[in-house]
């Protein structure tokens, strides 16, 4: 027969072969098809950013969230031809937190951390001494650094 047991926090269930022997009678709860942070990734069907994805791994909570969230928001939601290039600001601000708490957020050594999948490291004005990188799909390599004949 099983029985059950506190300890603290804890509670302890104790079974027998038997227990395990007859048919579960456990009734599962249906998926919410209208839950708007099931199996939808970083983008929810609307657009949105879904902040609870752990995809993110955390960075939109702690104590650097609100920047990541800011910087992230205007990233996502930017207009510009160099998409996020009206967003420095935003990411400058996520830097200088996340140099306040290095036990959080360490900094990877440039020799170790090499941009991967065809994506150019394009180093950006810093205010400190450690380098701050954007980086930017190959495929718009040519365009950084360049003036489009519209704003010259």
């Amino acid at each position: 027969m099983s029985y059950c047991k506190e300890e603290g926090k804890d509670r302890i269930i104790f079974v027998t072969k038997e227990d395990h022997e007859a048919p579960s009678n456990a009734e599962l709860v249906e998926d919410d098809p209208n839950d708007p942070y099931e199996d939808h990734g970083l983008i929810l069907p609307n657009g949105d950013i879904n902040w609870n994805c752990p995809c993110l791994g955390g960075m939109a909570s702690g104590p650097c969230g609100q920047q990541f969230k800011d910087a992230f928001s205007c990233f996502h939601y930017s207009k510009e031809e160099v998409k996020g290039s009206d967003c420095v600001d935003y990411f400058r601000s996520m830097q200088e937190c996340m140099q306040k708490y290095p036990e959080l957020y360490p900094q990877e050594d440039d020799s170790e951390s090499a941009p991967s999948g065809g994506a150019e490291a394009v180093p950006t004005e810093s205010t400190s001494t450690a380098s701050a990188f954007v980086s930017v799909p190959a495929s718009e390599e040519a365009a950084v650094g360049t003036e489009s004949p519209a704003t010259s």
